[in-house]
């Protein structure tokens, strides 16, 4: 009996988490979104693998972008295209491992299918003065000064992410065993190092090294959690009327003032960038009155 009759695809998910997902950086967040999936479509996931279609998939992505009731008779609100692209990304490279390292199915359930479009990018842009200064004065940050409370810890980190372009999580990894400030680069775990076999090293800038210096002699530099980190910077945001700012933009404002100083190639060693599209149309910000003002 062919092996696409034996399997169920919740048989492939649950090896695929353990062989595959538990060997990523992201192996918490991708196992509570296959748990999400096998708990919230029950007959897709006991379905054989043999007879899963692609109508079959592009009904699960229409009932993710218009909301459905769960199979416990609650009502799942609607969720948006990004979270739907991430969602077929896993899924996709699940039904693509069974099928050519487990030999479990021969056909391709995602050919075919439409993904729904990408959200356009956002282009935000990070206020030095209307924004970050009053947040770090509300999170009582004060300059040159070791953090003493999580706020602060929040604080130096959304101004040591816009200095250096690095991710919360990198952010929240350093410490004296990965931080030299006399060679000004840190050595982070990437979230692709499971692919790539190797960490990504991150050029310091002098503001960056400046900032970590009260904190660099720690074991770890911040103490807060990423759970607590987001809820923090969100909680001061609010607070003080704030709109639409997200803690990762400190990372796209930096890559876009950077982008003033040194050369794409450059930018995208610092920002750790395979794809250079990605950092253009993501991360580059700058509006096209800013490069009018510059030539």
């Amino acid at each position: 009996m062919p092996e696409a009759e034996l399997h169920t695809v919740r048989d492939m998910l649950t090896r695929y988490v353990r062989d595959v997902s538990a060997r990523k950086k992201g192996e918490r967040q991708e196992r509570l979104r296959i748990a999400a999936f096998l708990r919230n479509f029950p007959l897709l996931a006991d379905s054989k693998l043999s007879d899963v279609k692609t109508p079959d998939l592009a009904a699960w992505r229409d009932a993710r972008m218009a909301g459905f009731v769960g199979p416990d008779g609650k009502a799942v609100q609607a969720v948006s295209a990004a979270a739907v692209l991430r969602d077929i990304a896993w899924l996709s490279n699940a039904f693509t491992v069974a099928k050519h390292e487990w030999h479990w199915i021969e056909h391709k359930p995602f050919e075919g299918l439409r993904p729904p479009p990408s959200p356009p990018p956002r282009d935000r842009r990070v206020d030095p003065w209307k924004e970050v200064k009053r947040l770090c004065r509300r999170l009582g940050y004060v300059t040159g000064q070791a953090p003493t409370t999580k706020n602060q810890e929040v604080a130096l980190a959304f101004l040591v992410g816009l200095r250096s372009a690095m991710r919360a999580g990198e952010i929240l990894s350093l410490g004296k065993r990965n931080v030299d400030l006399a060679k000004r680069v840190a050595t982070v775990a990437h979230k692709t190092q499971h692919l790539t076999g190797k960490p990504r090293v991150v050029p310091l800038t002098r503001q960056t090294v400046r900032l970590l210096r009260p904190v660099a002699g720690r074991d770890r530099c911040f103490t807060v959690s990423s759970g607590s980190l987001d809820t923090l910077f969100r909680k001061a945001r609010d607070q003080l009327m704030i709109d639409g700012l997200h803690f990762h933009d400190s990372r796209t404002e930096a890559l876009t003032r950077l982008s003033r100083k040194v050369d794409v190639m450059t930018l995208a060693k610092i920002s750790g960038h395979k794809d250079l599209s990605i950092l253009q149309n993501t991360y580059y910000r700058e509006t096209a009155e800013e490069i009018a003002a510059r030539l």
